[in-house]
């Protein structure tokens, strides 16, 4: 199918972010006296916004204060460092340009806090992206379809001309909840036995391949 709009998830999906979301997320850990996690355990922990993330990598003994505490430590520590190295995964800069010159809308809805969002996409997709959404405030977080809604109408798109990419289970859910088609990359932050047991269709390795699920070719 030749759909008129793609919306991404943006951590492990256009962009990795994982080593500066893991740099920040110890600093605060560091700060508060709590043990830094690895790679493999942010890696585990992301996908279901800063606050999750936060529980998730502090120890249980710590009170919900504290909890509150790192988590604002994280989120002055990352919009100052959200880009130290982040990089868009290969092929997703002309992917973007591809969707644009065929006329196909494009558009980020996210689970990361809405200033983090909207920093990486000027910096990275500046003039690529028709729309931008990030975690806010009043708005449900994905899986939740909220933000998806909000793009649709805000674009003007029908739902059924609308296709939702991601990484992990919660755009899988997303999508659902959306009641929107869903392709799911296999280059981002889980791994593709765990996505296709999730209930993942439609799964693509490349850019090259994405462009074209996308552009019915």
């Amino acid at each position: 199918m030749n759909y008129k709009l793609a919306i991404f998830d943006m951590d492990g999906t256009i962009l990795d972010t994982l080593e500066d979301l893991k740099d920040s997320l110890n600093y605060a850990l560091a700060e508060a006296g709590c043990p830094a996690r690895t790679l493999d355990e942010v890696r585990r922990f992301v996908g279901n916004g800063m606050q999750k993330l936060i529980e998730r990598a502090v120890p249980a003994n710590r009170t919900a204060e504290e909890k509150e505490n790192i988590l604002e430590s994280f989120k002055v520590h990352y919009k100052i460092h959200c880009a130290d190295k982040t990089q868009p995964y290969d092929g997703i800069i002309e992917l973007l340009e591809n969707l644009q010159r065929s006329g196909c809308r494009t558009a980020v809805v996210s689970n990361k806090g809405d200033f983090a969002v909207q920093e990486l996409n000027q910096q990275y997709f500046a003039g690529l992206m028709d729309c931008a959404i990030g975690e806010k405030e009043g708005v449900r977080k994905k899986p939740a379809p909220d933000s998806v809604n909000e793009v649709l109408k805000k674009l003007q798109i029908e739902r059924e001309n609308a296709v939702y990419i991601g990484d992990s289970e919660v755009d899988i859910e997303t999508a659902e909840n959306a009641g929107m088609d869903c392709i799911i990359v296999s280059w981002g932050f889980r791994e593709r036995e765990f996505l296709a047991k999730r209930g993942a269709k439609t799964i693509v390795d490349s850019a090259q391949e994405l462009r074209n699920h996308i552009l019915g070719m």
